[in-house]
């Protein structure tokens, strides 16, 4: 077991959370939650997306959100640049990290990115040439690679062919997303071993999604075996438009939970993470998805009845 000492998190709550949300949050909403984050212990935030507001309206507002928080220090804030326009609006936001995408499946890149994986690849090529000269660090999600909603299985030479293409490229880091939640353990452990043989394993992360309710299980099997980057959003928030019943993102309470209860340092405060659920959720209008928080609120509320049993009691 190669476990590292300490595990990174990499919150993509208020991007890849907050863009499959009905609710649109505004720019103030957005910093308020970010700050919270922060305020957690939470050192890797994914802001938001340089998309067009037309077609991601929760996104709208990306560039003022950045400016807004230039004064949290000691916090690596990245968003998504899907193309080299992203990137230069990014660029002038006063980004130094940037996310790029691509798939692990023609069929899903072609209706995620309306572009096949090698043009993807081509577009995140120019992405990091001119993020070199201009000094921006680049990160890079392959989706689908545990499965597609369009094709089933995903050959996992594939993935680590694209893995090792990104490496060579120039990413900092590759995140790889189960997109539709579909990985189970010894399939995600697998995938990784094969990928570690393209592009080195520390850098590497992983991205699940828990719609089969096996995204901590697969953490923990990718832990085994070196990685020791996971993304992960507050409250569970968000989906997959493409593929439905997809649920969100694997919820930053419950990571957290569990790596503090197998040793693991994150330098995550528990407690003001359930705070800064507490506050996006209630906004959006929808209950966590963490697990933790539904048990912490169940324990709270139990506590109330008790004490008011007693008073009656007395």
């Amino acid at each position: 077991m190669s476990d590292p000492r300490s595990v990174r998190l990499v919150e993509v709550g208020p991007r890849d959370g907050l863009q499959s949300e009905l609710v649109v949050a505004p720019v103030e909403v957005r910093a308020q939650l970010i700050e919270k984050l922060a305020a957690a212990g939470l050192g890797d935030i994914e802001v938001g997306s340089f998309v067009s507001e037309r077609i991601l309206p929760q996104m709208a507002g990306t560039g003022q959100l950045m400016k807004r928080l230039d004064a949290l220090r000691g916090v690596r804030l990245s968003a998504l640049a899907p193309n080299l326009r992203g990137f230069q609006d990014a660029k002038a936001a006063g980004a130094s990290d940037v996310a790029v995408l691509t798939a692990a499946s023609e069929s899903f890149s072609r209706r995620n990115l309306n572009c096949s994986i090698d043009e993807s690849l081509a577009r995140i090529r120019a992405i990091v040439e001119a993020a070199r000269a201009g000094g921006v660090s680049v990160r890079a999600y392959i989706s689908c690679v545990l499965g597609c909603p369009y094709e089933g299985r995903v050959d996992v030479m594939r993935v680590a062919e694209i893995a090792g293409e990104l490496h060579r490229i120039g990413c900092r880091e590759i995140s790889l997303g189960d997109t539709i939640g579909v990985g189970a353990p010894f399939a995600a452990r697998a995938m990784v071993e094969k990928v570690a043989r393209a592009a080195p394993i520390d850098r590497l992360a992983g991205h699940f999604h828990d719609t089969y309710g096996q995204a901590l299980a697969n953490i923990f099997a990718c832990l085994e075996v070196g990685v020791g980057v996971f993304d992960c959003a507050i409250g569970g928030l968000g989906g997959c438009p493409f593929a439905p019943g997809a649920s969100g993102n694997v919820a930053t309470e419950d990571v957290v939970y569990m790596l503090r209860d197998s040793r693991f340092d994150t330098g995550v405060d528990l407690d003001r993470l359930r705070d800064a659920a507490s506050f996006i959720c209630d906004f959006l209008g929808r209950p966590s998805q963490s697990k933790v928080g539904r048990a912490c609120a169940a324990r709270q509320v139990d506590a109330a009845a008790r004490s008011r049993h007693r008073h009656v009691e007395g």
